[in-house]
Parts: C-alpha cells; sequence; structure tokens
C-alpha cells in the first residue's frame, strides 16, 4: 500500500487550502455555523462549482469525477482543518454512497447528477431515537400500499436535514431494512436539534404516511458499507482537525511568554506537544489507510473503519484536551478557535458511535473477542 500522494491529489489539497483560508477565516466560519442553514452557501457554491468536491466519489457516467473515497477524505481533511460547515458530509458521502451502494442504475442516474454539480443538497435519515446507526434496526417503518410504499416514524441525528431537498431513508420493512427515497419531503415533520459543536446541523425527522420509492430492499449489507464509508469520512474530517488544534498550539507556544521566555521553549510542554503530533500523524495515518480501502473496494474496509474511527476519535478528544490546557483561559472563551476544536472532539466521538464501540466491533471482525 502506497500512501503517497499523487499530483493531482496534492494539488486539490493545496487548492482548498488557499481557497478556505481566504473564504473561512474564523470570523466567516462563525457567522456561517450561526445562519439559516448552517454554513455559507456562497462558499459551498464554490466549492462545488469550482472545485468539484461534491462529484469526487461520484462515477464518470454519473456526472461526476469518478475519482473515490480517498480524494473526498482530502477535502474533508482540509474542511476539518479550517473548522469550515458545509454540507458535504450529509450530501457528497452519506446520500451518495447510500444511492452507490443500492446498486439501483436508474437511481444513480437521476440522482446522482444534481447531488455532484452541488445543486441538490442531499442527507440519509437513519439514526434511532438513541442515536444508533444500526444497518439491522431503527424506528422508521416501511409498508407497502400497492406499488408505492409509506414510512412512518421518527429518525434523529439527520445532518443538515433543514435545508435538504432530497432525503433518503433507511427503514424497516417485512424482509429487513431498505433504502428509501422520499417523494415528498415537504410531508417529512423537520425540528432542528441543536449540537454543541454549532459547526454541525442536525434535525429530527418524523414521518407519517409520507410516501417513497424503494431504491434498495433487503439492504443491510449494503448499508454495513455506508456506515463503514461514514466512518472513514468522519476519521478524516477529525484528523484535519486534529492537525489545526496541534498546529494553533504550537504557534501560541512560541507567542506566550512566562518567567521571561516563550512557553514552548519548556521541555514539559514540549514533550506534551510532541506527543500531540504523534497522535495526529497516526490519526492521519489510519484515515487515509482507510479511505483507501473505501476507495479501491478492498476486502479490509470493516477493520480499517472500525480502526479508524476509534484512533481518530481518542486521537482528537487528546488533541483537544491539551490545545485547550496549553492555551489557558483564553481557550473556553468565544472569540478564540481551541473551543471549536473542543466542540468538534465531543460532537464527532458521538456522532457514529463511541470509540469504544468502535474497538469491540474491530475486535469481533479480527476474531480476538465474541461477537
Amino acid at each position: 500500500m502506497d500512501f503517497s500522494l499523487t499530483d493531482e491529489q496534492n494539488e486539490l489539497a493545496k487548492t482548498l487550502h488557499a481557497v478556505l483560508a481566504r473564504h473561512a477565516d474564523p470570523l466567516a466560519v462563525r457567522s456561517a455555523a450561526e445562519s439559516e442553514l448552517g454554513y455559507d452557501t456562497q462558499l459551498w457554491q464554490v466549492l462545488a462549482e469550482e472545485i468539484g468536491v461534491a462529484s469526487l466519489s461520484v462515477p464518470e457516467e454519473f456526472g461526476g469525477a469518478g475519482c473515490g473515497w480517498l480524494e473526498t477524505g482530502l477535502v474533508l481533511e482540509t474542511l476539518g482543518y479550517h473548522l469550515a460547515p458545509s454540507p458535504l458530509l450529509s450530501s457528497a458521502v452519506l446520500a451518495t454512497a447510500a444511492i452507490l451502494e443500492s446498486g439501483n442504475a436508474a437511481a444513480c442516474e437521476r440522482l446522482l447528477p444534481g447531488i455532484a454539480e452541488g445543486e441538490t443538497l442531499a442527507t440519509l435519515a437513519w439514526a434511532d431515537s438513541k442515536g444508533r446507526w444500526d444497518p439491522a434496526s431503527n424506528d422508521l417503518a416501511a409498508t407497502r400500499q400497492g406499488e408505492d410504499w409509506v414510512l412512518n416514524g421518527e429518525a434523529t441525528l439527520v445532518i443538515d436535514g433543514l435545508g435538504a431537498n432530497l432525503v433518503l431513508a433507511v427503514a424497516q420493512t417485512e424482509n429487513g431494512p431498505g433504502i428509501f427515497e422520499i417523494l415528498d419531503p415537504e410531508a417529512i415533520g423537520r425540528i432542528s436539534t441543536p449540537a454543541v459543536d454549532t459547526t454541525l446541523r442536525f434535525a429530527t425527522y418524523t414521518l407519517d404516511q409520507v410516501p417513497a420509492r424503494a431504491l434498495a430492499l433487503d439492504a443491510e449489507a449494503a448499508l454495513a458499507k455506508v456506515r463503514d464509508i461514514a466512518l472513514v469520512s468522519l476519521a478524516c474530517w477529525q484528523a484535519g482537525t486534529a492537525r489545526r488544534g496541534l498546529d494553533m498550539t504550537v504557534e501560541y507556544s512560541k507567542q506566550r511568554e512566562q518567567f521571561g521566555r516563550a512557553i514552548g521553549s519548556f521541555q514539559a510542554l514540549k514533550h506534551r506537544m510532541a506527543d500531540m503530533l504523534v497522535q495526529v500523524e497516526t490519526a492521519r495515518t489510519a484515515a487515509w489507510a482507510a479511505a483507501w480501502s473505501a476507495g479501491t473496494g478492498a476486502d479490509d474496509l470493516p477493520q480499517r473503519a472500525a480502526s479508524a474511527a476509534a484512533w481518530c476519535s481518542d486521537a482528537l478528544d487528546h488533541i483537544a484536551a491539551e490545545c485547550v490546557q496549553l492555551h489557558g483561559g483564553i481557550a473556553i472563551t468565544w472569540e478564540h478557535d481551541a473551543q471549536l476544536v473542543f466542540k468538534r472532539a465531543h460532537a464527532t466521538s458521538q456522532l457514529f458511535g463511541q470509540a469504544r464501540t468502535h474497538r469491540q466491533r474491530l475486535g469481533e471482525l479480527l476474531g480476538l473477542t465474541a461477537a
């Protein structure tokens, strides 16, 4: 396995950093997070139309760039570094993966071009009332009515759920879980769900006899793949935020003086920042390895996804805690970016399951613990 990036991948990351440095400064990030949709629509237009971030994992025959999940992971890592909110995770990862893994060619041809262009903002309603993203169970039920279906129940933690104009849902049928396209998104009851991380927007959906079209039935295996892709993407996001936490801590240690010298010159703090660097680099390696497996369709994706999810969550938690401690009191003020790193760590460490849950799953996959 070669983790070195191609010239095109390096150029993609470089271009993104340049764009986000101009458009996602700390003030812009806070302003976007407080807006109605929770992100800067003009920045999203630039990212989608000029760089094509939403099209990277969409095959060329469906209007995409035909790259893969590694390139999408690089974009998420860069967005994570700049703490910039966007609908990429909900639309270009969760919804796109669900459509692709459904194996429904007609749905891919109908739905993916709009997502790739960034004009369609899609999301996936899946999590149950306890916030679990379990392929085998959830709180939405699908009932057949003639040739059509209707959905009833509730879905929580719907990412960017308030502004989505294309809604996919995971619902239980008599034969197991299925992937459905909501035919009338306006019929969904949507309630905003506040998050500790203000750059993340969630909604709770209530569905009452909402008409839907089945994209895939008996889709437990497909949904397991979608969840692994989600874990990989989140790990890349976390790795980028961890790097931001390290960089801002090192920079602050060069500026803050105590006892007549920069605090970064003290040996004890050097050791702590060195430990942070190890956490950042190992998290990035785990995330890239999992993204490579997702992009190449490797058989070890479940193991790498579980490993990256557990390691990157713990790494970002550690980085965030050290970032706050080494900054001191300024880190818990609203004006400083350290609080955004701290909130991102806590929110993402719970999103698709806690680190201990991923470690337990990894042990089961490797045959180290009983299922």
